[in-house]
């Protein structure tokens, strides 16, 4: 196999910048990663970027939704499709992803377990999609948030063969919407879907069989539930009560001695203004997440992609300036929360998010320093994807 050797004025390496240096990629692999300046091996495949370039990890969202088309009504338009069209419409999304650079997904629901039929196609394709780490439809009450999807369980017993089903099939983390949601009619962010015990028997048979657990919570109580409930990520974190965000110094500390990680929901496209509504209530909510963040909070940016126009399933570089603006992180700090942090929360530690020898070469080319201006991420040179670049069938990136 052909030794690809890549080559930069600057590297981040998931966790900080090395330089001007070399990824050598060997078999979808990386095979090292070089700052001495050394010669490339016999025989290696050089592509030199320049020195304006840089290497970063791919980038992870740690929350998608491949199902919805990020349109007006994305769940009318769900309901309208069979599953031979949403996995079009799938494929399509999760392309798009994958040209702005996001190399991994976190799948957090779907219908008919279609994000997993996508994760088996990367394992023939791997150029074709971003890895996708598959939650299957939500677990949901009776009638609850998402209930549209397939995913309704009620009591003990239910809930265990629901997390039982979805390690059959092969789904790597868990979801369950431990609150209502604003997308289904006749739920509420501020009520809690279940009782604590209930989330707890959940977590514990996710993690007895290996996979990692995420909660949907805006409601405040919820999110106490959750963390007594010992879920392994927080979705939205948005401390709902019946007057809207209400953060308490309470619940924030509970947060910040959980050891769990806030998946944040970050990222607008610039061209579609945000409602008043989700204005309002992100004000509210950033010098919350700010200060869970000056903590040592491990946070990560999931966008909810897909569900509206303002979160086309590319929008998650805008999601990192979020992070060094109003979250208040340096470019550092931000990077670390789409690469290496995000990683972590998706089971993928040492696999994703980094460049190290016996890592998937999962990279991003970019035509600027990202510590110095995160729009970097946007001027893409080149996305491979387990070593392939995403161009390779046509004609090579760069």
């Amino acid at each position: 196999m052909v030794i690809q050797a890549l080559r930069a004025g600057g590297l981040f390496d998931g966790t900080r910048a090395r330089g001007p240096g070399m990824v050598l990629i060997r078999d979808g692999l990386i095979a090292d990663v070089d700052t001495t300046g050394a010669a490339p091996p016999e025989g290696a495949e050089l592509v030199d970027f320049g020195m304006d370039a840089w290497i970063v990890p791919g980038l992870i969202d740690t929350h998608v939704h491949l199902v919805f088309d990020a349109g007006d009504d994305p769940v009318s338009s769900l309901e309208e499709k069979d599953d031979d069209t949403l996995l079009v419409d799938m494929r399509r999304a999760a392309g798009r992803a994958l040209r702005a650079g996001v190399t991994t997904v976190r799948d957090l629901g779907d219908r008919s377990y279609l994000a997993l039929t996508l994760s088996q196609e990367t394992s023939y394709w791997p150029h074709m999609h971003p890895h996708i780490v598959a939650a299957g439809p939500p677990i949901t009450s009776p009638g609850g948030h998402c209930h549209f999807l397939g995913g309704e369980a009620w009591g003990h017993d239910e809930l265990i063969a629901a997390v039982r089903e979805r390690h059959e099939r092969g789904c790597q983390v868990v979801k369950v919407m431990a609150s209502g949601g604003k997308m289904t009619p006749g739920t509420f962010m501020h009520r809690p879907q279940y009782q604590t015990e209930d989330l707890r028997a959940v977590v514990d048979e996710a993690h007895r069989l290996g996979m990692t657990t995420a909660a949907h919570v805006h409601s405040s109580l919820a999110m106490a539930q959750v963390l007594d409930a010992g879920f392994d990520t927080l979705e939205h974190v948005s401390f709902y009560t019946e007057e809207g965000p209400r953060p308490t110094p309470a619940l924030v500390d509970r947060i910040i001695g959980s050891g769990a990680t806030m998946s944040l929901t970050l990222g607008n496209m610039p061209d579609v203004p945000r409602c008043a509504d989700l204005a309002h209530c992100l004000r509210r909510l950033y010098p919350t997440w700010a200060a869970l963040h000056r903590a040592g909070v491990p946070l990560t940016a999931g966008t909810d992609a897909g569900i509206s126009r303002a979160k086309p399933h590319d929008v998650l570089p805008h999601a990192v300036e979020e992070l060094a603006g109003p979250i208040g992180m340096t470019p550092v700090e931000a990077l670390r929360a789409v690469t290496s942090v995000a990683a972590g929360a998706c089971g993928l530690a040492g696999r994703k998010g980094c460049l190290m020898p016996g890592a998937d070469a999962d990279l991003v080319v970019i035509g600027g320093n990202p510590l110095t201006d995160l729009a970097a991420l946007r001027a893409l040179r080149c996305v491979f994807r387990a070593g392939h670049s995403i161009d390779r069938i046509g004609a090579p990136c760069w």
